[in-house]
């Protein structure tokens, strides 16, 4: 059920359940990736109006597609797998799977969660990152018919980087997602556990939902926080084309970036990151809590 719950709960945040979400929060997200891997930007303004002046408003919504057909799938991995993992661990740990948890335990149970969702997606997100970098001046600027890009939607970049790169293409920069996406989902599932332990009165079973709305805000703006510089060279990896490669690996392109761009290049996207995560993640947290106890209230006492 968990598996369920975590996809209604991603889906509550993408178009199916209104399209403020995506409309609002992709443009940011490639302002964001444009910003991480190209230093010719002064920042996020700047970035915006470039992108706008040469591209208007489609430039800000290129790889959209593989962002929404993963958007359910992510979030259904991410708290389905958790919850496997942890009732494992307690299982093995304690002898019964509906134990409480320590919070070394969470952590891992989160961390595993995060290597799962790492292995899964990285394919969309070479895909989007590089629909995100692709450069398509608008014919209302160059006066002249549009040149056929290299990559012409999300599915056709996954054909061209199989055919250009072969399959390991599909996983450039796999080792930054699986540092940044199993550190940031054990702060993310630990820090909510905490935040609803913490919040939640003496005598009661499990947190209301305005605890669970700012529990699931603030553990989405830490953990962004935490994931903030691999989120970076994961982003540089994935640009780098066969007919570039700039970088070895992942220590050497950290070592790159911070020589050449000085440390704070890290950090660079830090607060959109964590703008778009405390929205966005109250919504997963009191869709996916709202699912649970509906499920469990009107169907699993049946």
């Amino acid at each position: 059920m968990d598996f369920i719950a975590g996809a209604i709960g991603g889906t509550a945040c993408g178009p199916a359940a209104g399209g403020l979400s995506t409309a609002v929060g992709y443009p940011l997200d490639t302002v964001k990736v444009r910003i991480q891997t190209e230093n010719h930007y002064r920042g996020f303004w700047h970035c915006v109006q470039e992108t706008y002046r040469t591209e208007k408003v489609p430039g800000f919504y290129k790889g959209v597609t593989a962002s929404v057909l993963a958007v359910s799938a992510v979030s259904s991995v991410s708290f389905g797998a958790y919850k496997n993992f942890l009732c494992t661990i307690c299982k093995l740990r304690y002898g019964a799977a509906d134990a409480k948890p320590s919070k070394l335990d969470v952590s891992l149970a989160g961390a595993a969660a995060g290597a799962s969702r790492a292995v899964l997606t990285n394919p969309s997100e070479v895909a989007k990152v590089r629909m995100q970098t692709q450069r398509n001046p608008h014919p209302s600027i160059t006066h002249q018919p549009a040149s056929k890009p290299k990559y012409r939607g999300s599915l056709h970049c996954l054909k061209v980087i199989i055919k250009e790169e072969g399959f390991g293409g599909l996983y450039k920069g796999c080792s930054a997602l699986l540092c940044r996406d199993c550190s940031a989902s054990a702060i993310y599932f630990l820090s909510y556990s905490a935040v609803c332990d913490w919040l939640t009165p003496d005598g009661r079973n499990k947190p209301g939902f305005l605890i669970v709305l700012l529990a699931g805000g603030f553990a989405g703006v830490l953990a962004w926080g935490l994931a903030t510089p691999m989120d970076v060279i994961k982003s540089r990896m994935q640009t780098d084309e066969l007919d570039q490669h700039k970088y070895k690996g992942l220590i050497h392109c950290v070592r790159e970036s911070v020589r050449k761009e000085g440390a704070k290049i890290l950090f660079k996207g830090l607060g959109l990151n964590c703008i778009r995560a405390f929205p966005v993640n109250m919504v997963v947290f009191v869709t996916y809590e709202g699912v649970l106890r509906f499920t469990d209230h009107y169907i699993n006492k049946k």
